[in-house]
């Protein structure tokens, strides 16, 4: 954020300072009371000067291991069949997923999610797609595509601070999805 202080912030300003202070409490830099307080402040600012000392004390997202610009923080899985991950896995910053004729279901529930926002990106052709997400968390699937089939997102669709956000997007030409809370306990086995 190199511009003048006084000069305007746009939206897409405001919405990477606040990804920066998720990112930042992810990783135990911010308390929960301190990231709310800043990202509210985030929110309601007006000018570049008002964004910068909110994440001053900040790494650059650049210089961070965790930045979605990672190479090493994109999966990708592909398959001509089905797809599955569940249980206790690491889920990366970016997923993407592509199956030509199977079916995706991926868990979270149980999964080590170190980012307060995850992007999937889905490219199945014929195949339909399950997401199972821990409870509290928060999706997105208005960026998905499909000819003849269906979306079905039973979470909410905006990001709360705190909680995990999930943004899913691709296509889906004759599959559906489905993303919902995990109806499992901790500790439960499927």
């Amino acid at each position: 954020m190199r511009t003048e202080p006084r000069t305007r912030a746009s939206d897409g300003e405001r919405d990477g300072v606040v990804h920066r202070l998720q990112q930042a409490f992810a990783d135990g830099r911010l308390g929960s009371a301190e990231m709310e307080e800043r990202v509210e402040r985030a929110l309601t600012a007006r000018f570049h000067g008002d964004l910068l000392p909110l994440v001053a004390d900040l790494p650059n997202a650049l210089d961070h291991p965790d930045s979605p610009n990672s190479s090493d923080d994109v999966l990708r899985l592909t398959s001509g069949g089905r797809i599955r991950r569940s249980g206790d896995w690491q889920v990366p910053r970016v997923l993407s997923v592509e199956s030509e004729y199977g079916g995706v279901r991926l868990d979270l529930s149980r999964a080590l999610v170190r980012h307060p926002e995850i992007d999937i990106r889905l490219r199945l052709p014929y195949g339909s797609a399950t997401i199972l997400l821990p409870p509290g968390a928060t999706a997105n699937t208005d960026g998905v595509r499909t000819v003849w089939g269906s979306v079905t997102c039973a979470l909410p669709g905006r990001a709360h601070p705190g909680r995990l956000h999930v943004r899913v997007t691709g296509e889906l030409e004759y599959g559906r999805l489905r993303v919902r809370t995990s109806h499992l306990r901790p500790g439960t086995r499927r």
